[in-house]
């Protein structure tokens, strides 16, 4: 082992491909694990086993180990989806480390050999490899998340296609949502966690509520889960694509801008020409301003915006042993501000120096694409710029430099490469032109598809949008229709206000007639009219002659009218009014009734029945049995205001007392015939 020390205490899964494929059905993996808790510093814990995927996953849930490592991460995943999906399935205290390097992954038995670690081909001897280099903090996480949470709370079921009660049940869904992301929020800020919050507003409440916190999930204080109307879900942010952190940060070689003066400004820029980071200071001494530098990187170039270099400028490049770089001539003003137009600075010393570093950049760009394109992939190449940079010698003489040093992987491919490059044929030369052409195609195709993705990921949005649109249409034209509907609903109610209101006046009036009407008990009967409406100017005039006609001995009795002797006819007049015993009954046409129907009005005892028309002589038969007595309408003078209708008393008591008369008269002529009828029957028999 070097003299790396190991960051971790906890548990470190081997892992590498035993038999099968990923792609297959039922790859087998060797498995080594190394635990290194509750134990000596130097001790570890060794487990091995040939597992199946299923176990291994199984293995992962219940360990939860601090790391998986592996020296090929799609070993564990299909294709970019399957790792992302993989990914987002480890633990969240579990990363995936490729042990081999980021991008451009090595051999493994070539980062073993740099790093000491026992090494062999077969499987179970590789995976203890990959967790032995993975301990030692060899190797590059990788990332598909953001350390950035997105909690959403949301419908948890659907509005359903309409219905009586769809509004009822939308806005209830839609409280619930609301209500549920209040909870959420009051669950954030008691943990003191900040958060960006996004809802949509919905008829009754909200339909989603987003949560953008700027934590792993397992530090917010909410769950997944979902109860009745609402579901909460949680997920990690997800990064452009699959990104690789190294284990341990290294300091990279960078390009350092200077501005000294009253106010020193530092700027910081990547060798592939990033702004990292710019400060400026009026207080902080030298040895604050190199120590703030060696924070952020290790210069390999300090750059000026002025011809010459100034002293102080030189003293820093000293510090650093770097290389310096000065314009030609002072950089003018306006050529800084457009270079540094999309930058954020806060002051002119600041942008003086991002100006240097920036311009210091450009002039080294094709040097450094240059220095990229002869650099093996197992060497470092910031540092062969560094070292060409500061010697000024050839990159060839570089590698050979650092190949005898150690510093560039394989000595031998070193060596192999610096003798061979001065041999090559141009057959040979033009191959490698072709080669690095290809190359650099490739990397463009890959840019491309990764722009295709975008590309394609921003259409997904698109359509969810227009989706969403046209779900929002839809509601709004159900709500329009729904407006159009009530709208005429209305109308039609408020036409029949109208219309019950108009019946209510008339009803009114009529009521006022009719108490005008009962008013007159005890009074004349010349006091209405034929129309049914008091003769005199006021209710006053009328109470004035009651006494009078109370002398006179004129009440009134209501009559209840047949319009027909008919069953259906005297089953309308008792389904409105009603017929009890004591009444006095108006048929209106008295004829056509037979037996039954005469027996039925019979049933009701009524005082009296005043007909207009003559009765069948069954129903006249019927009604003088009954002792009902039948009186002419003629004798009887018969006020009626719409269906109501009266009559004076003694009228009434008159026909009665005729009807009583006539039914004398004709009880005595039917016992006379009976007597007849007996003595003829007597002298028919006696003539026998």
């Amino acid at each position: 082992m070097n003299d790396r020390t190991s960051a971790l205490d906890s548990v470190v899964f081997g892992v590498d491909i035993q038999s099968g494929d990923i792609r297959g059905d039922s790859p087998s993996y060797a498995l080594v694990v190394l635990d290194t808790r509750d134990t000596e510093s130097d001790e570890v814990r060794i487990e091995r086993d040939v597992v199946s995927f299923r176990k291994l996953r199984r293995l992962i849930e219940r360990d939860e180990p601090r790391v998986v490592a592996t020296d090929n991460m799609y070993e564990l995943a299909s294709d970019k989806d399957d790792l992302v999906r993989f990914l987002r399935w480890l633990p969240h205290g579990t990363q995936l480390v490729q042990v081999t390097g980021a991008e451009r992954p090595e051999p493994l038995s070539r980062v073993a050999s740099r790093h000491g670690v026992p090494y062999g081909k077969d499987p179970m001897k590789e995976a203890e490899a990959a967790a032995r280099l993975a301990l030692a903090n060899v190797g590059y996480e990788v990332a598909a998340f953001e350390n950035t949470t997105t909690v959403k709370v949301s419908r948890g079921r659907s509005t359903g296609k309409g219905g009586w009660s769809q509004d009822r049940y939308t806005r209830r869904i839609h409280g619930s949502v609301k209500q549920q992301s209040r909870e959420v929020e009051s669950a954030l800020k008691e943990a003191n966690l900040d958060y960006e919050r996004d809802v949509t507003e919905k008829y009754g409440g909200y339909s989603q509520a987003l949560f953008t916190v700027e934590v792993r999930p397992e530090d917010i204080p909410v769950s997944t889960h979902r109860s009745g109307d609402t579901r909460v879900e949680i997920e990690r942010e997800r990064r452009d694509g699959i990104e690789f952190e190294p284990l341990v940060k290294r300091r990279d070689r960078v390009i350092v801008g200077i501005d000294p003066g009253t106010t020193t400004a530092v700027a910081v820029v990547s060798l592939d020409g990033r702004v990292l980071d710019v400060h400026s200071t009026r207080t902080a001494d030298t040895a604050a301003v190199i120590e703030w530098l060696i924070e952020r990187g290790r210069p390999s170039l300090v750059a000026a915006d002025v011809q010459p270099m100034p002293e102080t400028v030189e003293k820093f490049r000293r510090s650093f042993d770097a290389a310096g770089w000065a314009p030609a001539s002072d950089i003018p003003v306006d050529e800084k501000l457009h270079r540094t137009r999309d930058i954020d600075y806060d002051n002119d010393h600041e942008r003086d120096a991002l100006a240097a570093a920036l311009f210091a950049f450009d002039d080294h760009e094709d040097q450094f694409e240059r220095i990229s394109r002869k650099v093996p992939a197992d060497v470092d190449r910031e540092e062969v710029i560094a070292r060409v940079l500061a010697s000024e010698e050839s990159v060839e003489a570089v590698l050979r430099e650092m190949a005898d040093d150690g510093d560039g992987g394989d000595p031998d491919d070193a060596d192999e490469e610096s003798h061979e490059e001065p041999e090559l044929t141009p057959e040979e030369r033009e191959i490698r032109e072709l080669r690095s052409r290809v190359e650099r195609l490739e990397s463009h195709v890959e840019d491309l598809k990764s722009t295709i993705e975008e590309k394609d990921e921003t259409i997904e949005e698109y359509k969810e949008e227009l989706s969403d649109a046209r779900r929002e249409e839809r509601r709004e034209a159900r709500e329009r229709r729904e407006v159009t509907r009530l709208e005429r609903e209305n109308g039609r109610l408020e036409r029949k206000v109208e219309s019950l209101e108009s019946d209510k006046a008339e009803l009114a009036d009529k009521l006022d007639q009719l108490k005008s009407l009962w008013k007159l008990d005890h009074s004349n009967f010349a006091d209405v009219n034929t129309n049914g409406i008091l003769t005199s100017d006021s209710e006053w005039e009328v109470a004035g002659r009651e006494s009078e006609a109370n002398e006179s001995g004129g009440n009134l009795v209501p009559v209840k009218i047949v319009e027909q002797f008919t069953n259906g006819a005297l089953d309308h007049t008792i389904e409105e009014y009603g017929i009890a015993a004591g009444d006095v009954v108006y048929l209106r046409d008295a004829s056509g009734a037979g037996r039954t129907t005469a027996e039925r009005l019979a049933e009701f005892d009524p005082r009296v029945v005043l007909r207009s028309g003559n009765l069948s002589e069954v129903a006249d038969e019927v009604l003088f049995e009954a002792e009902i007595p039948v009186a002419p309408a003629d004798g009887v003078t018969i006020q009626e205001i719409d269906e109501l209708a009266v009559a004076k008393e003694s009228e009434v008591a008159a026909a009665i007392d005729d009807w009583e008369d006539r039914a004398e008269e004709r009880q005595k002529e039917q016992r006379e015939e009976m007597v007849d009828q007996i003595i003829s029957e007597h002298r028919a028999e006696n003539r026998r």
